[in-house]
């Protein structure tokens, strides 16, 4: 997947001499329309999509100007049904040096899908991207981060599609997604070669807290989020990945009707404030792709993973000192078929 990729270049890490090299965080950007997000699922028929004006591709268009600027390169997760009617934007992407990975075809949550048709689903977007684009894609994110304990088999159908990682897992509790008992740091499920990256948190008093971006980065101020992951990389020494977008940079965009007063509270909030803030965000970290932070570089366990207060999915804590018995690096966890062990962080 990475081949052609840029390779990484070692930083100094500013204002932490305990650390002869800054820590990589992974940019992402989940390409999307703003009329096709899970909060406005009761409201906009997929039917209507087609009779609605896009405005994805200069959105896009805003965000690969900022990176440039900023000489940042990420992962854009793309939905199918975006690339087969915005071709000339995906080759943008790719030609900026991005990595092009999938969304999904039509933002269709995974958990709401059987085997058969999650196949269909991901095997169709894979295509369209790779013959659009040109480039391997290697990458998946579902959409609103629908894999969890009920749908698992979803990781060994992405391995059978050629998929190399998923980065689905959100381990935080939400009212729309969340796994808050999986492992907090990369791991293979089901004992594949498939890696599944989790979306960073904080490990605060025994509860995983949100710290990748999306709502919450709008909703709560800079300081509280940049200590959060100034905190993943410092004291963990880990990366971590921020996600956003294309519309979180839209303030003119229209008002869609009948959202409710949550959706339109989650969708809305700080539109206005998103660009100065990635901006921020951007000089305050080191970022690179998805491929380039954790499939070129293996990452450590993060400390919630050593059995530091974090159970394994299913409930299981790992033995004192966090490491497995001898011979045993990689154990099944409880009933959901997750694996998470020592070596399991070194994405060979």
């Amino acid at each position: 997947m990475t081949a052609g990729a840029p390779k990484p270049q070692a930083a100094r890490s500013p204002g932490n001499p305990s650390q002869s090299s800054e820590v990589r965080n992974a940019m992402t950007v989940d390409v999307e329309d703003y009329f096709q997000v899970q909060a406005f699922a009761h409201c906009v028929p997929r039917a209507d999509w087609e009779a609605i004006e896009p405005r994805v591709e200069a959105n896009v268009d805003r965000i690969l100007e900022q990176f440039a600027e900023a000489r940042v390169r990420a992962t854009f997760f793309t939905l199918g049904w975006i690339a087969a009617r915005h071709p000339a934007v995906v080759r943008r992407i790719v030609a900026a040096g991005h990595e092009l990975a999938s969304h999904g075809w039509d933002h269709t949550r995974a958990d709401a899908q059987d085997p058969v048709t999650f196949r269909a689903d991901i095997g169709r977007t894979r295509r369209t991207l790779e013959d659009i684009g040109g480039v391997p894609v290697a990458g998946y994110r579902a959409a609103t981060f629908s894999i969890g304990a009920r749908n698992l088999w979803a990781f060994p159908v992405l391995e059978a599609e050629g998929y190399r990682y998923s980065s689905s897992i959100n381990p935080i509790r939400h009212d729309l997604y969340g796994m808050p008992d999986a492992p907090r740091g990369p791991f293979r499920p089901e004992g594949g070669t498939l890696w599944e990256i989790p979306m960073t948190t904080v490990r605060l008093a025994g509860h995983n807290l949100p710290c990748a971006g999306g709502g919450y980065f709008r909703l709560l101020p800079y300081g509280l989020f940049r200590a959060g992951l100034q905190r993943v990389n410092r004291v963990e020494g880990r990366p971590g990945i921020f996600y956003f977008h294309p519309w979180e940079l839209d303030p003119a965009q229209p008002r869609v009707a009948g959202a409710g007063w949550k959706s339109t509270l989650r969708h809305y909030t700080n539109l206005d404030r998103m660009s100065g803030r990635l901006d921020r965000l951007l000089r305050d970290f080191a970022w690179a792709r998805m491929d380039q932070v954790f499939l070129d570089t293996p990452p450590p366990l993060a400390p919630g993973d050593r059995g530091e207060g974090a159970a394994r999915p299913g409930g299981r804590r790992p033995p004192a000192g966090g490491m497995e018995p001898a011979g045993d690096s990689r154990h099944k966890a409880g009933h959901n078929g997750m694996e998470a062990g020592p070596r399991d962080v070194g994405l060979a």
